[in-house]
């Protein structure tokens, strides 16, 4: 999807904190210095937690970022308990991380932001420090909008792709994978390629679960007892289908031109390809929501927080399929 500069008829992204003793306000520090007015955010933390020397500017809503970012990073202000110990997670800063979400969400709900753009979070430090009840970021949001039904997307330039199962053990996968999870996950990758990304009539590849797509049912029968009869009903109503594939097969450059997003099993079978593809410009999208989400397809990297060594690429990448799928949304309201 090309990227388009800002929009002015749309108002700006916001950018959440999350960690602060993450990479997360280096990225954002970086995108800002790399995007100026070309596309302009709003970052809500605490500017206490930005890197040392870092321009930046309160602002009261995220509409005054345009005429801040040419000369500061503009800031939502959200005060934090404790300071940012760079590769150590305070459990005291817990609950202004989870509050940071909820904050930017309700600035897309009602209008103020086209769109959330999550830095990454320490899950760990968030379910210790603040009882935070959620595997991820993708449920809680899921949460905040009412328990809508949603699926995760990784994209870059090259390929799309949605896992039907995503946080669980491999030896729990095939539990998982009911007909109702399949189906929903098409569901909403085809609504989401048509909404979000402009496409009017999206082809999806669907993988197998078993090695060569169960080998005819030698090697497995989810093939022909789950994911066809799933396929078969949503292409009497006009999906345009093709699977199950076997997953070693639909990832080559001959093979990804066939198709719009692969819809894949399991976790590994789809962020495998996707992160060989490009790893440092992977972008996580949450289909499904009420709003645009998006985020870095990479963790808090406590390892090098501090070091100025974050690449900002997947949040550029990020701030920029958003603002994307904000206009598409609203060309298509």
């Amino acid at each position: 999807m090309t990227a388009p500069a800002g929009n002015p008829a749309l108002p700006p992204p916001v950018v959440t904190c999350g960690e602060p003793a993450g990479i997360g306000p280096e990225i954002a520090a970086a995108a800002w210095r790399a995007l100026g007015t070309a596309l302009p955010f709003a970052w809500l933390g605490d500017p206490a937690h930005l890197p040392p020397g870092t321009d930046w500017c309160a602002i009261d809503e995220p509409q005054q970022a345009q005429a801040v970012a040419e000369r500061a990073l503009p800031v939502l202000r959200l005060p934090f308990p404790a300071p940012a110990g760079h590769g150590r997670p305070d459990p005291a800063n817990a609950a202004a991380v989870v509050a940071a979400i909820a904050r930017a969400v309700a600035l897309v709900q009602s209008g103020a932001a086209c769109a959330v753009v999550t830095a990454p979070i320490q899950k760990a430090a968030l379910q210790d420090g603040a009882g935070f009840a959620f595997p991820g970021h993708t449920e809680y949001l899921a949460h905040l909008a009412g328990g809508v039904p949603v699926a995760m997307m990784l994209a870059c330039p090259q390929l799309r792709v949605v896992p039907v199962t995503i946080h669980c053990p491999l030896s729990e996968v095939p539990e998982r994978l009911t007909a109702q999870a399949l189906e929903t996950a098409l569901r909403l990758t085809h609504a989401a390629l048509r909404r979000d990304f402009g496409l009017a009539a999206p082809r999806i590849a669907v993988a197998g679960l078993n090695p060569h797509a169960g080998e005819a049912g030698h090697l497995g029968r989810e093939e022909i007892e789950l994911v066809a009869p799933v396929l078969d009903r949503l292409r009497s109503e006009g999906f345009d289908l093709t699977g199950p594939h076997p997953a070693d097969t639909m990832f080559h450059d001959a093979a990804r031109a066939r198709y719009d997003a692969a819809v894949c099993m399991y976790h590994d079978q789809a962020l495998i390809p996707l992160k060989t593809l490009d790893f440092a410009g992977g972008v996580n999208i949450t289909l499904g929501l009420p709003f645009v989400r998006t985020s870095p397809d990479h963790g808090t990297a406590l390892d090098i927080a501090g070091q100025g060594r974050a690449d900002p690429s997947s949040m550029i990448a990020a701030l920029r399929t958003a603002t994307a799928m904000a206009r598409n949304r609203a060309a298509g309201a």
